[in-house]
């Protein structure tokens, strides 16, 4: 298994940006999907987002289309989330992870950062 690290985190108002990196090493990262998932306080990870390594097929949770964006650059084995119009309901801890197959289901995500915490308030 890789290395994870994500960044970019912080405490922003509402209607705010902030843009999350997650740095990978220690393994070839070609042909794996990289996503995103989060936890608030209180609740379940969930599903944020994903993309193939190519970067042509992206996939966001309900909530966060249209305000997220996912991208990832392979030179530096890192991928992206762009987080516009944040709302408090995003505040969570964000976890970046990787996969063998294109899925929004945690069990099959193997390497995982240590995660970066987002606060958004109103």
């Amino acid at each position: 298994q890789g290395h994870l690290v994500e960044s970019g985190g912080g405490l922003v108002q509402a209607g705010g940006s902030l843009r999350l990196s997650c740095a990978a090493s220690g393994r070839t990262f070609n042909n794996v999907v990289m996503g995103w998932f989060r936890q608030a306080p209180g609740k379940e990870r969930e599903f944020v987002s994903a993309i193939t390594w190519s970067g042509r097929i992206t996939d966001y949770r309900d909530s966060v289309k249209g305000r997220f964006t996912i991208s990832r650059d392979n030179a530096k084995n890192t991928v992206y989330l762009e987080m516009n119009s944040l709302k408090p309901e995003d505040t969570a801890v964000y976890y970046c992870a990787t996969s063998n197959t294109w899925s929004r289901l945690q069990n099959l995500y193997d390497s995982w950062g240590q995660g970066t915490q987002v606060t958004v308030s109103s």
